[in-house]
């Protein structure tokens, strides 16, 4: 255990609740440290159900493309907690080393005394003394949970906010409804601040528009004031500006074209940063995300495999999520057909059945595996049943290790394209079994 992990077992006794959402908490310990959210670089604000972090990777390359410093924040971490807090630094950011960490959550620790605290939110304040710390021209700033709430929601005047996507997701704390699930994503909006939206629900745009109306919000909405589209092998994003003519993104996926968009339209909605067609086209071909339909072509588990075996890794975990996985698996088989095997595993805080009901006729079977990391995760059987419920066949196995070994000894036409999903969560432990670094 590094010195950090045993730092962060004693946050989680701060709180009797894992998620606590209020504002008072983290605005005190701020106080006490300085206030740093005061003096953190210009913030883009990134809220949504799906899409924030592959967004923020999109801004990311492009800025850095441009020869811009950023700062990032995102969450959950995949292996190690250090993937949160990306410094800026010559030549692209660097994530944030273990001695640094260390100091920043000693003297958060330090600061709050014992005070009730949740895990996230101390560790937020410990990102924005680093933030505050060390020089950059930006930072990217992904909402944890919601946005009106949210601890990172303590940013009075970023340069930009984004709303990426809204969907089901976390209704015990945000809402049964479309509208109520938008109200608190729309509460990261800030008087007067340009808000980039790409939603094609009528409800949520309803919603956030009278939001950006009531606090003079101008909006630049997807599909409306810009749009992109796939158009012979590249990627074609317009808008009042012009036309961009790019490659496609390297990350896979149709939802990834909707992703870069907005990032190209959140760039192209500021005067700050000078971001040119070639930056973008640059961005376009280094980005990088984990976990998001990422290809494990090495490793541990290809080495399990039988030659040909492709791996692939998703985090995706809500209903929509299955919906843009199951979309971009059906286009791969489309072009390169082989049978589909899942690998799942699932928390009890999310729609098991609902996500897998998207891989119905889709894919051969389910092996559902558990997540040994999380405290709310479901059994395998657990998984296995809800497989069942979708109409799928579904075996449950004690290890990620096992059900690769069961996959091994199937017959296969050809060899599988085999999808690790269900969970971020898993999708670490599948990194860190495979001895992938997600950095």
């Amino acid at each position: 255990m590094t010195q950090s992990d045993a730092l962060m077992a004693r946050f989680t006794a701060l709180h009797p609740k894992l998620i606590d959402l209020s504002l008072d908490r983290i605005r005190l310990l701020l106080d006490r440290l300085g206030n740093p959210e005061r003096r953190l670089p210009p913030v883009i604000h990134v809220a949504g159900t799906n899409g924030k972090g592959s967004t923020i990777a999109f801004l990311r390359a492009a800025l850095e493309a441009a020869g811009y410093g950023v700062h990032v924040y995102t969450s959950p971490h995949l292996v190690h907690f250090h993937e949160r807090i990306r410094l800026a630094a010559p030549g692209g950011g660097k994530l944030v080393n273990e001695p640094a960490l260390v100091e920043a959550f000693e003297t958060c620790e330090r600061v709050n005394a014992g005070a009730p605290i949740t895990f996230f939110e101390i560790t937020t304040a410990a990102a924005f003394k680093l933030f505050a710390e060390n020089p950059a021209d930006v930072l990217l700033l992904e909402v944890g949970l919601g946005g009106r709430m949210d601890t990172t929601n303590v940013v009075d005047a970023p340069l930009l906010t984004i709303i990426t996507s809204i969907s089901h997701d976390h209704a015990d704390f945000l809402g049964n409804t479309l509208e109520a699930i938008a109200t608190e994503k729309a509460g990261i909006l800030k008087q007067g601040v340009p808000c980039i939206l790409y939603s094609p629900a009528d409800a949520v745009r309803a919603t956030i528009e009278a939001v950006a109306a009531r606090l003079r919000v101008p909006l630049i909405i997807g599909g409306q004031d810009f749009d992109v589209r796939e158009e012979n092998g590249r990627l074609v994003y317009q808008d009042e500006a012009g036309l961009l003519d790019l490659p496609l993104p390297r990350l896979s996926g149709r939802h990834q074209h909707r992703n870069a968009g907005v990032a190209i339209a959140a760039l192209r909605a500021q005067t700050l940063f000078s971001v040119s067609d070639r930056h973008f086209e640059k961005a376009m071909q280094s980005v990088e995300w984990p976990a998001r339909l990422q290809r494990l072509a090495s490793g541990t588990i290809p080495a399990m495999m039988p030659p040909g075996t492709e791996i692939w890794l998703d985090g995706g975990h809500n209903v929509d999520g299955g919906r843009v996985l199951a979309e971009a698996l059906a286009e791969l088989e489309d072009r390169h057909p082989r049978p589909l095997v899942l690998i799942a595993g699932m928390l009890t805080t999310k729609d098991s059945d609902g996500f897998l009901q998207n891989f119905s006729g889709l894919a051969r079977e389910v092996h559902a595996v558990p997540i040994t990391h999380s405290a709310t995760a479901r059994t395998p059987e657990a998984v296995a049943e809800a497989a069942r419920h979708a109409g799928l066949a579904a075996t449950a196995h004690a290890s990620l290790k096992a059900a690769f070994e069961a996959i091994r000894q199937e017959s296969f036409a050809k060899p599988p394209r085999i999808v690790i999903t269900g969970s971020l969560y898993l999708a670490g432990e599948a990194l860190a079994f495979n001895g992938t670094d997600p950095k």
